[in-house]
């Protein structure tokens, strides 16, 4: 499979502004919770804070790439 040049500037482009979409939702999600994440599962090593976080990153990820794809 031949990919050109405009095939992957399109594939860059979403890539950035999916990850860049998900970085302002992840802080917005991390505002809208009591408390630090980081500080409740680096310092505190609070597995359960650190299941649901990645339980919200996923489906965070999920919508994003859904609204990407169309």
């Amino acid at each position: 499979m031949v990919t050109t040049i405009p095939v992957l500037l399109n594939t860059l482009l979403y890539a950035g502004i999916g990850m860049l979409v998900f970085g302002v939702g992840f802080w917005v999600l991390d505002k809208l919770t009591p408390g630090q994440l980081w500080n409740e599962i680096h310092d505190q090593r609070n597995i359960g804070v650190a299941i649901v976080t990645a339980a919200m990153a996923l489906g965070l990820a999920l919508i994003i790439a859904a609204a990407i794809h169309g």
